[in-house]
């Protein structure tokens, strides 16, 4: 059985040539969607899934209709392939039922592991060229070594609320708990010497 799936991004937006060409192409039942791609939550997509079994095919016009990235589509092909059941793009002409459909399907998946590697090889290039001249990542400490003792002291002293601490030096809540573990820990190690 052949199910369409068509989504636009906004109601003003209508469906009529997503849902031409599916009816075109054969597609028996059609569900659809209007909301943002970037939308994780989209009911007519979950209720095609429920609706597909093996044998079956998920038809759409584009690619952009289906998947939130190439990733996220990759990733949703893969789980149809995992069931048996085909996809097909009508305006890409991609259909993994046969044998040049998988490979150009396989074929984009391979470019998106490929980005992914290049972008991870530039990050650690980049880390470890500044770990070279001296500079770690990270964000600087908001406070300098004197503030961040001042800051533990008047925890420990008990006076002044976390919230007044932190108001008084300036700094978030996550930001004096960071302060006062590492002072803990220094104390500990001091101890174990």
């Amino acid at each position: 059985m052949l199910i369409g799936y068509a989504r636009v991004s906004m109601t003003a937006q209508n469906l009529h040539l997503q849902k031409d060409a599916l009816h075109k192409a054969g597609c028996e039942k059609i569900f659809v969607d209007q909301i943002t791609s970037r939308a994780y939550n989209r009911p007519g997509l979950e209720k095609a899934m429920e609706l597909l079994r093996s044998g079956d095919t998920l038809v759409v016009w584009r690619l952009d209709r289906l998947g939130r990235s190439l990733k996220h589509l990759i990733e949703l092909i893969t789980q149809l392939d995992g069931k048996g059941i085909g996809f097909k793009s009508l305006t890409e002409a991609i259909d993994t039922t046969t044998s040049g459909g998988k490979l150009t399907f396989h074929l984009f998946g391979a470019l998106a592991e490929f980005e992914r590697n290049l972008i991870s090889e530039r990050t650690k290039a980049g880390l470890a060229a500044a770990r070279a001249r001296g500079r770690n990542g990270g964000r600087p400490p908001a406070l300098n070594p004197q503030q961040q003792e001042l800051t533990v002291k008047l925890y420990k002293e008990g006076k002044h609320t976390i919230r007044e601490i932190c108001q008084m030096m300036g700094i978030s809540k996550p930001t004096l708990y960071g302060y006062l573990k590492k002072a803990n820990s220094k104390l500990r190690k001091a101890k174990n010497s």
